[in-house]
């Protein structure tokens, strides 16, 4: 059975204003569809049938155009920060309840296009309790924030995750954005609010942080320059959809 997924679409969305002063990120056009629409169905395209939006800043606009899930063919549900900001490691510990023993994470601005149940079943092989997603990056798309070690062809391990205090020349991957991670790990920690990365940084100290190599590349829609490289993208997908064989 496929894992259901928590998406963590609570932020403020500060980075791309104007353009989001009156939408959440997760709802700006496009090619003309909301960006939440390509997400939901690439997670359905991999087999999840679950998914949990986190939200806050503007959240109701965002349950108001999803609803129940049932036009993606999901079954959606919600977990709201409420008065005030919980971090995305909060967002998570609240979402708990609705999410089970175990189940992928990924952000809100991130469209992903691997293969989901491979990960999950490296994520079961690996019984540690969380695995990260990383792609050999270089310092090219941002700042690498991980050394990766293979550990055999189809797993690995994060040796050290460091989200803000990348280490040039050493960490030559980054955080792809999906990652799998087991209810207990999240529930144990003594704070409403927190960061997940937090929680994935302590686990690759400690080596309890799995690790799965991915070679697609991620587009996200959290810059102007990640929103023009996800449009070209979708394009691009267009034209090969409508070119004759």
């Amino acid at each position: 059975m496929t894992l259901p997924a928590a998406i963590l679409a609570g932020g403020l969305a500060t980075r791309v204003r104007p353009l989001t002063e009156k939408i959440p990120k997760a709802l700006m056009e496009i090619e003309g569809r909301p960006f939440i629409d390509y997400q939901l169905e690439l997670l359905r395209s991999n087999g999840i049938e679950e998914v949990v939006l986190c939200l806050g800043f503007l959240g109701e606009k965002v349950r108001e155009y999803v609803m129940g899930g049932n036009s993606h063919g999901l079954r959606v549900r919600y977990s709201f920060d409420g008065s005030r900001p919980l971090g995305t490691g909060g967002a998570i510990k609240k979402a708990l309840p609705l999410l089970g023993e175990a189940f992928f994470v990924l952000y809100g601005d991130s469209y992903l296009p691997i293969d989901y149940r491979s990960v999950e079943s490296a994520f079961m092989q690996s019984q540690k309790p969380a695995l990260m997603t990383v792609f050999r990056n270089d310092g090219e798309l941002d700042a690498s924030n991980v050394i990766y070690v293979e550990d055999d062809a189809a797993l690995g391990r994060v040796a050290l995750y460091e989200k803000n205090s990348p280490r040039a020349g050493e960490m030559r991957y980054i955080d792809y954005g999906l990652s799998c991670c087991r209810a207990a790990e999240i529930a144990k920690v003594d704070a409403d609010s927190f960061d997940l990365a937090d929680v994935f940084t302590r686990l690759s100290k400690e080596g309890k942080l799995a690790g799965v190599e991915v070679t697609e590349r991620f587009y996200e829609i959290g810059s102007f320059s990640g929103i023009e490289d996800f449009r070209g993208h979708v394009k691009h997908v267009k034209h090969v959809k409508m070119s004759p064989p």
